[in-house]
């Protein structure tokens, strides 16, 4: 094995901030690169060119998921009934995201999956058109099932939401 003088010295850097031998540091570099040999080879993971293309637009935000739990708290109220102008702001967003739906996804599936990707929900697929759906949290769950309701009202088909305590199963029925 030959190393250019940038690599030869990369790796007696390594091996003395290690405190491991030249050949320790290279056994390791190939068993890394092997691993991560997709993203290392500018092939990265499906996933991460997503969430980049939705962060760079603008157009989503990186949210810390207490942030999401303290709003809907605070819209949620005392009383448990949200804020008639949140709802409403909700069912604008729904809309919007309803006409987007309907020319982006074919099935329920595909619609919950990006749901899932997004992060508000965990989505198992069951037998036929349903779907079990898991929710963080009791706020989270009353919130995205208005949104999915709402949203999927562009889809070529109907939906039917049986819900529980933080979960609920969601099937697709013919319109």
């Amino acid at each position: 094995m030959s190393l250019d003088d940038e690599s030869a010295r990369a790796l007696a850097d390594l091996a003395d901030r290690t405190d491991a031998s030249q050949s320790e540091v290279v056994r390791r570099a190939v068993t890394f690169y092997a691993t991560n040999f997709d993203a290392a080879d500018g092939a990265a993971d499906a996933r991460l060119d997503a969430y980049h293309r939705m962060l760079s637009t603008g157009e989503h935000v990186l949210l810390d998921v207490d942030f999401l739990h303290c709003f809907l708290d605070y819209v949620e109220g005392a009383a448990g009934d949200p804020d008639p102008d949140f709802l409403d702001a909700v069912d604008r967003v729904a809309a919007y995201h309803a006409r987007e739906y309907g020319e982006r996804f074919a099935t329920l599936g595909d619609l919950l999956h990006w749901l899932d990707f997004c992060g508000f929900l965990a989505v198992r697929d069951a037998d036929g058109p349903t779907y079990h759906v898991v929710f963080p949290t009791a706020s989270v769950k009353w919130f995205m099932l208005r949104f999915v309701e709402r949203s999927a009202r562009d889809l070529p088909f109907d939906i039917e939401v049986e819900g529980g305590v933080s979960k609920a199963i969601i099937t697709t029925v013919d319109a």
